[in-house]
């Protein structure tokens, strides 16, 4: 799964809010913390601490073979870094209620990915390898994706304002960049191999779509049914 992780960025942005105190964190972060441990795990393969390869067939969907990760995508690996971010949210803005939905949005990662991954999460980086596969049934990974993140923007919608005109559209434009790379991650030709090229690309894709999460952010405001 892959946009699909932003669905708690969305819950969470609609809700967390300024108090007389602080300046709450926004949606640009939530959407970092959303894919933390995945820009974690690329970071990783270019340093050789974790590995991947594309293996053709490994599921029906995805090639990639992500055969050792036990630092981020082992339960206990993704809750250290949920606590790890929650800590520095809460440091950086001592605002308490953000830093609680910025340790949810890291943990659900690995939740997530249980959905949808074959067999390669641990629970503590070695032992058994679990993953329900979703993958292998396309019919009902896509259209789960498509309603976890499409569930969470409309949640989003209507519990946030615009503050101006150009909202809507910066709104959209996050939305046809997040579909837009959703297609491609769906439907492009896989590399042969994995290189460090793959891992800089997805990268960088994490960190556009947070930039514009943040621009988007930054157009809209809580209403009162968004009020914690």
């Amino acid at each position: 799964m892959f946009i699909g992780h932003f669905a708690p960025a969305f819950i969470a942005a609609a809700h967390v809010r300024n108090n007389p105190k602080t300046k709450a964190p926004g949606l640009g972060t939530f959407f970092v913390a959303a894919q933390l441990v995945d820009f974690g795990f690329f970071a990783f393969t270019l340093l050789g601490i974790e590995k991947m390869r594309i293996t053709p067939g490994i599921s029906a969907m995805n090639p990639m073979d992500l055969y050792h990760m036990p630092y981020t995508h082992s339960l206990f690996g993704t809750l250290l870094w949920a606590a790890l971010f929650a800590a520095l949210v809460y440091l950086a803005t001592q605002h308490k209620t953000a830093s609680i939905w910025t340790g949810i949005i890291v943990a659900s990662h690995w939740f997530i990915d249980l959905l949808v991954h074959v067999p390669d999460l641990t629970i503590a980086g070695g032992g058994d390898k679990i993953g329900l596969g979703l993958w292998n049934y396309p019919w009902i990974a896509i259209p789960l994706e498509l309603a976890l993140i499409g569930g969470a923007i409309f949640y989003y919608i209507k519990l946030t304002e615009q503050k101006h005109e150009t909202s809507r559209w910066r709104l959209r434009l996050l939305i046809i960049a997040l579909l837009a790379v959703q297609i491609f991650n769906w439907f492009a030709k896989p590399p042969a191999q994995f290189g460090a090229d793959m891992a800089i690309s997805a990268l960088a894709a994490f960190t556009v779509l947070a930039l514009l999460a943040k621009w988007t952010g930054k157009s809209r405001v809580q209403g009162n049914r968004g009020m914690l």
